[in-house]
Protein backbone atom coordinates (compact mmCIF):
# COMPACT_ATOMS: atom_id res chain seq x y z
CA UNK A 1 0.00 0.00 0.00
CA UNK A 2 1.34 3.21 -1.27
CA UNK A 3 0.98 6.07 2.04
CA UNK A 4 1.45 9.85 2.21
CA UNK A 5 2.25 10.20 5.75
CA UNK A 6 1.69 14.23 6.55
CA UNK A 7 3.22 15.81 9.41
CA UNK A 8 1.88 18.97 10.65
CA UNK A 9 2.94 21.47 13.68
CA UNK A 10 2.47 19.41 16.84
CA UNK A 11 6.33 19.23 17.73
CA UNK A 12 5.62 17.01 21.15
CA UNK A 13 3.96 14.42 19.32
CA UNK A 14 6.43 14.13 16.38
CA UNK A 15 8.31 11.20 17.74
CA UNK A 16 5.11 9.02 17.71
CA UNK A 17 4.76 10.20 14.00
CA UNK A 18 8.10 9.03 13.85
CA UNK A 19 7.93 4.99 15.32
CA UNK A 20 4.44 4.85 13.46
CA UNK A 21 6.38 5.35 10.37
CA UNK A 22 8.91 3.27 11.33
CA UNK A 23 6.61 0.58 12.51
CA UNK A 24 4.31 0.60 9.28
CA UNK A 25 7.70 0.58 6.92
CA UNK A 26 9.06 -2.56 8.87
CA UNK A 27 5.42 -3.98 7.79
CA UNK A 28 5.75 -3.37 4.40
CA UNK A 29 3.99 -0.10 3.62
CA UNK A 30 4.81 2.31 0.91
CA UNK A 31 5.30 5.74 2.90
CA UNK A 32 5.99 9.30 1.43
CA UNK A 33 6.56 12.02 3.94
CA UNK A 34 4.77 15.49 3.48
CA UNK A 35 5.09 18.24 6.28
CA UNK A 36 3.67 21.40 6.18
CA UNK A 37 6.59 23.65 5.71
CA UNK A 38 6.36 24.88 9.55
CA UNK A 39 6.63 21.03 10.60
CA UNK A 40 9.44 21.18 7.83
CA UNK A 41 11.50 24.45 8.87
CA UNK A 42 11.17 24.79 12.72
CA UNK A 43 13.43 24.12 15.92
CA UNK A 44 12.06 24.02 18.71
CA UNK A 45 12.57 22.14 22.23
CA UNK A 46 11.21 19.03 20.84
CA UNK A 47 13.96 18.79 17.79
CA UNK A 48 16.18 19.97 15.56
CA UNK A 49 14.08 20.50 12.14
CA UNK A 50 16.74 18.82 10.11
CA UNK A 51 17.44 15.67 12.30
CA UNK A 52 13.30 15.03 12.09
CA UNK A 53 13.51 15.55 8.36
CA UNK A 54 16.40 13.17 8.39
CA UNK A 55 15.40 10.87 10.29
CA UNK A 56 12.08 11.05 8.48
CA UNK A 57 13.92 10.66 5.43
CA UNK A 58 16.30 7.70 6.15
CA UNK A 59 13.50 5.62 7.43
CA UNK A 60 11.32 5.84 4.73
CA UNK A 61 14.07 6.29 1.49
CA UNK A 62 12.07 9.14 0.34
CA UNK A 63 12.50 12.87 0.27
CA UNK A 64 10.01 14.54 2.02
CA UNK A 65 7.42 16.91 -0.21
CA UNK A 66 7.30 20.28 1.40
CA UNK A 67 5.72 22.66 -0.52
CA UNK A 68 2.79 23.33 -2.15
CA UNK A 69 4.40 23.37 -5.64
CA UNK A 70 5.60 19.71 -4.72
CA UNK A 71 2.45 18.68 -3.44
CA UNK A 72 0.21 19.34 -6.05
CA UNK A 73 0.99 16.37 -8.18
CA UNK A 74 0.41 13.99 -5.68
CA UNK A 75 -3.92 13.55 -6.99
CA UNK A 76 -3.14 13.72 -10.78
CA UNK A 77 -0.18 11.37 -10.40
CA UNK A 78 -2.49 9.07 -7.65
CA UNK A 79 0.76 8.63 -6.16
CA UNK A 80 -1.08 7.22 -2.53
CA UNK A 81 -3.57 4.65 -1.61
CA UNK A 82 -4.56 6.51 1.47
CA UNK A 83 -2.85 9.82 2.74
CA UNK A 84 -2.26 10.16 6.72
CA UNK A 85 -2.09 13.55 8.79
CA UNK A 86 -0.89 13.06 12.06
CA UNK A 87 -0.52 14.75 13.48
CA UNK A 88 -3.41 16.78 12.18
CA UNK A 89 -3.20 20.44 14.22
CA UNK A 90 -6.46 23.02 15.36
CA UNK A 91 -4.96 25.09 12.59
CA UNK A 92 -4.67 22.63 9.70
CA UNK A 93 -8.27 21.02 10.97
CA UNK A 94 -9.76 24.84 10.27
CA UNK A 95 -8.27 25.16 6.77
CA UNK A 96 -9.38 21.80 5.86
CA UNK A 97 -12.94 22.33 6.63
CA UNK A 98 -12.55 25.54 5.20
CA UNK A 99 -11.07 24.37 1.94
CA UNK A 100 -7.92 26.68 2.69
CA UNK A 101 -5.07 25.26 0.65
CA UNK A 102 -1.68 27.28 1.85
CA UNK A 103 0.65 24.92 3.01
CA UNK A 104 2.05 21.21 1.90
CA UNK A 105 -0.20 19.09 3.55
CA UNK A 106 -3.23 21.27 3.28
CA UNK A 107 -2.53 20.89 -0.80
CA UNK A 108 -1.48 16.92 -0.29
CA UNK A 109 -5.25 16.57 0.77
CA UNK A 110 -6.72 18.64 -1.54
CA UNK A 111 -4.69 16.66 -4.68
CA UNK A 112 -5.53 13.38 -3.12
CA UNK A 113 -9.00 13.74 -2.55
CA UNK A 114 -9.75 14.58 -5.93
CA UNK A 115 -9.92 11.33 -6.52
CA UNK A 116 -12.04 9.99 -3.86
CA UNK A 117 -9.49 8.47 -1.25
CA UNK A 118 -9.08 8.16 2.34
CA UNK A 119 -7.50 10.98 3.96
CA UNK A 120 -6.54 9.42 7.56
CA UNK A 121 -6.96 12.23 10.48
CA UNK A 122 -4.75 11.81 13.78
CA UNK A 123 -5.80 14.68 15.81
CA UNK A 124 -2.95 16.34 18.01
CA UNK A 125 -4.31 20.19 19.37
CA UNK A 126 -4.84 21.61 22.56
CA UNK A 127 -8.51 22.51 21.78
CA UNK A 128 -9.63 19.77 20.66
CA UNK A 129 -12.51 20.16 23.00
CA UNK A 130 -12.85 24.03 22.17
CA UNK A 131 -12.40 25.98 19.27
CA UNK A 132 -11.31 22.90 17.06
CA UNK A 133 -14.68 20.89 17.91
CA UNK A 134 -16.90 22.44 15.23
CA UNK A 135 -14.22 21.62 12.63
CA UNK A 136 -13.33 17.85 14.22
CA UNK A 137 -17.45 17.33 13.85
CA UNK A 138 -17.32 18.47 10.67
CA UNK A 139 -14.64 16.90 9.04
CA UNK A 140 -15.64 13.38 10.44
CA UNK A 141 -19.23 13.96 8.53
CA UNK A 142 -17.08 14.81 5.01
CA UNK A 143 -16.91 11.76 2.57
CA UNK A 144 -13.54 10.17 2.42
CA UNK A 145 -12.35 11.60 6.06
CA UNK A 146 -11.68 8.70 8.67
CA UNK A 147 -10.45 9.34 12.13
CA UNK A 148 -7.74 7.55 14.15
CA UNK A 149 -9.38 7.43 17.55
CA UNK A 150 -8.59 9.94 19.97
CA UNK A 151 -8.44 10.52 23.60
CA UNK A 152 -7.71 13.34 26.57
CA UNK A 153 -3.88 13.55 27.00
CA UNK A 154 -4.13 15.27 30.27
CA UNK A 155 -7.26 16.46 31.31
CA UNK A 156 -6.16 18.27 34.63
CA UNK A 157 -3.34 20.74 32.85
CA UNK A 158 -5.25 20.63 29.25
CA UNK A 159 -8.49 20.16 29.60
CA UNK A 160 -9.37 20.81 26.02
CA UNK A 161 -6.68 18.78 24.77
CA UNK A 162 -6.93 15.77 22.64
CA UNK A 163 -4.20 13.42 21.04
CA UNK A 164 -4.86 10.15 18.52
CA UNK A 165 -3.74 6.65 19.75
CA UNK A 166 -0.53 6.65 17.20
CA UNK A 167 -1.11 2.84 17.73
CA UNK A 168 -4.30 3.08 16.09
CA UNK A 169 -2.93 4.53 13.01
CA UNK A 170 -2.67 1.29 11.20
CA UNK A 171 -5.85 -0.05 11.97
CA UNK A 172 -7.24 3.08 10.79
CA UNK A 173 -5.38 3.36 7.40
CA UNK A 174 -6.79 -0.70 6.57
CA UNK A 175 -10.31 0.56 7.37
CA UNK A 176 -10.26 3.34 5.88
CA UNK A 177 -8.83 1.31 2.42
CA UNK A 178 -12.00 -0.38 2.59
CA UNK A 179 -14.32 2.66 2.86
CA UNK A 180 -15.05 1.68 6.53
CA UNK A 181 -15.00 3.80 10.05
CA UNK A 182 -13.26 2.49 13.58
CA UNK A 183 -16.51 2.90 15.13
CA UNK A 184 -14.80 3.91 18.85
CA UNK A 185 -13.33 7.16 17.70
CA UNK A 186 -13.06 8.51 21.42
CA UNK A 187 -11.00 7.00 23.97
Amino acid sequence: MKIGYCLTGSFCTFEKSIQTIKDMVNKGYDITPVMSENAYNTDTRFGNAKDIVSEIEDITGKTTIHTIVDAEPIGPKRMFDVLVVAPCTGNTLAKLVSGITDTAVTMAVKSHLRNSKPVVIGVSTNDALGAAAKNIGALMNYKNYYFVPMGMDDCVKKPKSMVCDFGKIEDTVLNAAEGKEINKKLI
